[in-house]
């Protein structure tokens, strides 16, 4: 099956260097070596990191009879990629995995999916905002099926910034004013935990502030990691930890827990999908936090994206048919984004790309936590206001590795970044813009 050429705002981009780094990737997808319908079903093999995978898998498996999906918990980010690839590589992968938006140009130009076009193309035009598609068509074909969209928004403690007397910042300005004042008013309270570097939170950030961290030229790759946007965003948090007012306790780990739970941080910055971690994390809390948009740099109202997940079909799978239907079913029935809010021990908040799923998702989620706050109506607000134009690179899982391994040093995690970026470009025998 020959790639379909269909034009998006990526593909456009991208031009010619997108269409030559996806060419050894284009080609057929596998077929069903027992299809729905012949009277066998087909068992399809599920990996995700997901809140409420499980859940969306087992509700599938209750109202459909000709395909049964086995679901497998595996690790968020590098090392849940990394373990995906090795398993590409052994034969053993599964039909149906999802990944984050950054990792997709990566994967797939280094052949590692089967080409949706045939199965989901059509889906994907029809069911998704163009923002979105432009995330998962690359290289005039289609990659993945976007599953959410992940404004930054702020969350933060209500009951803290009464005590201390900080309205709600606007501005990037005024976020640090509020950290000054209430620090000043108890030094064992910063502003918020942002120690250890989040390669994805700080790439969101630079994308609120107007950076483009990849882009072509013709035929070639442009690396802009280290750009004069991304160097203001780095330089604002290196300060704020510099001077104390945010936390150098790393993300991602049990302090990060504990100085939220017990009120030593004043605000968190998350995504749609953290609003649903509050009530397992930090159930004392309840009633406590509040969600607003995220500051900005001039005051208007702008953000970028934090992370972000597609359904992909990894290369090899001889399912790609029952895939496909599991797919359109857990990104676009409604029945679906109920069974993933049924999760009682990891609830998802995330924010689907698809308007039903959205519907469906508002529906069903308890606002009472956040005060009766409609946690669905602030996350789409906030949605309509992402920065368009982003586009990530070929080599950006390389870059995240060397980022991380920056020791939390947001100047140092643009420096490092940019030199493997391009160095990893040319290793690649790709051409590089400089």
């Amino acid at each position: 099956m020959p790639c379909f050429a269909r034009t998006s705002r990526l593909a456009l981009a991208a031009s010619a260097a997108s269409l030559a780094l996806l060419a050894t990737a284009c080609g057929g997808s596998g077929s069903d070596a027992s299809g729905p319908g012949d009277g066998k079903p087909v068992t399809l093999t599920f990996w995700s990191a997901t809140a409420g995978a499980k859940e969306t898998a087992d509700a599938f498996n209750k109202t459909h009879t000709d395909i049964k999906v086995t679901f497998s918990m595996v690790p968020a980010g590098p090392e849940g990629v990394t373990k995906l690839s090795n398993a590409v590589k052994g034969g053993n992968a599964p039909d149906v995995a999802t990944m984050d938006y950054s990792a997709l140009p990566e994967y797939a130009s280094e052949g590692n999916l089967e080409n949706l076009t045939p199965s989901s193309g059509e889906l994907v035009r029809k069911e998704f905002p163009e923002a979105v598609q432009s995330l998962v068509n690359l290289g005039g074909a289609t990659w993945a099926v976007p599953f959410d969209v992940t404004p930054i928004q702020l969350f933060y403690r209500k009951d803290l910034f009464k005590k201390y007397g900080v309205d709600v910042p606007t501005t990037w300005a005024e976020y640090r004013t509020a950290a000054e004042k209430i620090h000043a008013g108890d030094p064992d309270v910063t502003i918020t935990n942002f120690g250890g570097g989040d390669p994805a939170l700080l790439s969101g950030l630079a994308w609120q502030a107007g950076a483009r961290w990849y882009g072509t030229s013709g035929d070639a790759w442009k690396v802009n990691i280290d750009d004069p946007a991304s160097r203001k965003v780095a330089a604002y948090w290196d300060g704020l930890l510099a001077d104390g007012l945010a936390s150098r306790t790393p993300l991602w780990g049990e302090g990060e827990n504990k100085e939220r739970a017990t009120g030593k941080v004043a605000t968190i910055i998350g995504a749609a999908w953290s609003a649903g971690n509050f009530p397992v994390s930090y159930p004392d809390a309840k009633g406590k936090w509040g969600i607003a948009p995220l500051p900005t740099w001039d005051g208007k109202a702008s953000t970028g994206m934090y992370g972000g997940t597609s359904y992909i079909v990894p290369k090899g799978s001889e399912h790609t048919e029952a895939a496909a239907e599991f797919i359109k079913w857990v990104t676009t029935d409604p029945a679906a984004m109920t069974a993933r809010l049924s999760s009682l021990k990891a609830p998802s908040s995330a924010l689907p790309a698809n308007e039903g799923m959205r519907a469906a998702a508002a529906k069903e989620f308890d606002n009472s936590y956040f005060g009766d706050q409609d946690v669905y109506a602030v996350a789409g607000q906030a949605a309509d206001t992402i920065v368009p134009g982003w586009t990530w690179g070929p080599v950006q899982q390389q870059v995240t590795s060397v980022q991380m391994a920056a020791g939390g040093n947001h100047t140092k995690m643009l420096s490092s970044g940019q030199a493997k970026g391009e160095t990893a470009v040319t290793d690649r025998g790709l051409k590089l813009d400089k």
